[in-house]
This record gives structure tokens, sequence and C-alpha cells, in this order.
């Protein structure tokens, strides 16, 4: 039988806070691509229905699937797989913040979230917490 595992430390609690962040992000994705759009700035073209699937599918199906093997697997390898792409999601922010003049409140903030759930997760996928 398969028991749901629920953390046990400090930093396990902080990893296991980004799964369940990036699971929630996942499941607006796949439910409400047009919402997403529209938190994310991001509008669709009408003759271009596929954007849609790529919220889904792409977006979505990312979160979803790290997000919840992190939760139901609790390794701290896919922590550290969870803290990277999160990291590199920071990054990629940063670099169009300097590169694209992309530097606004909405950037800021983003990039706050994502590198405090790169911490998290890393951190415990590292050993450091």
């Amino acid at each position: 039988m398969i028991e749901f595992y629920w953390p046990t430390s400090q930093g396990e609690w902080l990893a296991w806070c980004a799964a369940v962040v990036t699971v929630a992000f996942g499941l607006v994705l796949l439910v409400a691509p047009r919402l997403s759009f529209r938190i994310l700035r991001l509008e669709t073209a009408a003759d271009h229905p596929e954007a849609l699937s790529e919220a889904r599918g792409t977006m979505a199906g990312f979160y979803l699937g790290v997000g919840l093997c992190a939760l139901l697997l609790a390794q701290p390898l896919i922590y550290l797989a969870l803290g990277a792409g999160w990291a590199f999601t920071a990054f990629g922010r940063i670099l169009s913040m300097l590169s694209d003049r992309g530097l606004t409140g909405y950037n800021l903030v983003s990039v706050a979230i994502e590198a405090i759930l790169a911490a998290a997760a890393l951190a415990y996928g590292l050993g450091l917490a």
C-alpha cells in the first residue's frame, strides 16, 4: 500500500512547500490557461488556439510532472531537479530584465518568488537544510 509521505525536517518542509506551489501553478495552467496567460501578461492570437495547448501541455505538464514526482517520491535528487528548474527560471528572467528592458515591478516580484522556490528546493536537495 502506498502512503503519502509527510516531511520530517524543516528543510524538507521548505522543499515540500516549493513542490506544492509548483503543482498549484501547474494546475492553474492546466485548467485555466486563459486566466494563466492574463496573470503572466501574455495574450493569444485568435487564429492560433494552439497557444492554449502550450499552456496546458508544455507549461502545466512540466510543473505538474516535476512537482508531483517531488511530492510523491520525496527524494533529495528530485527536489534538486525542482530547485534547478526554478533557479534557471529566475536566471532567464534576470537575463531578460538586463537585456530586454524588462526591469518592471512584475518581473521583480516574479524573480523573487522564483528565487525563493529555487532556494527552498535546492537547500534540501543539496543537503544544506
